[in-house]
């Protein structure tokens, strides 16, 4: 039976995805991705959060090997700089840091009419701010 270890390897190969090149886009180590393809070693929720999103596979290929969602494959996702740097700066995990974007690319949706821009870090960490002062108090963020 196939392990993540595996499935990770498979799909980075369809792409013709050197492990260097997944080590550098994740920013995981080189070693860790061979063994963790090698089955020589578990992988945390975060990485694999990583993967699939810089990998555009679905989790539940990676973690369980349903083939229905990962026959749908999605482009890779992008971090824009400036979101890499705000969430550094607040210490977010991957998984808060693509919260964050999803909330962001909600609201650019809504607006669809509006040219979208690259945001700052500034403007990043006060959208992030908002966010988490809406859902801790339950109350509108001020302007």
């Amino acid at each position: 039976m196939p392990t993540i270890g595996d499935r990770i390897k498979e799909v980075r190969e369809r792409r013709n995805w050197t492990q260097e090149r997944l080590a550098l886009e994740t920013k995981i180590s080189k070693g860790f991705l061979s063994e963790v393809e090698n089955n020589k070693r578990n992988i945390s929720t975060d990485y694999v959060l990583r993967i699939a999103g810089v990998l555009g596979a679905s989790l539940d290929y990676l973690l369980r090997g349903e083939t229905g969602r990962e026959e749908r494959e999605r482009e890779p996702v992008t971090i824009p700089r400036t979101l890499s740097e705000a969430a550094e700066q607040l210490g977010l995990s991957y998984s808060e840091t693509m919260t964050l974007l999803d909330a962001h690319q909600a609201v650019v949706a809504r607006r669809a009419t509006q040219a979208t821009r690259e945001r700052s870090v500034d403007e990043w960490k006060r959208l992030y701010l908002a966010i988490t002062k809406v859902y801790s108090d339950g109350i509108e963020p001020e302007e």
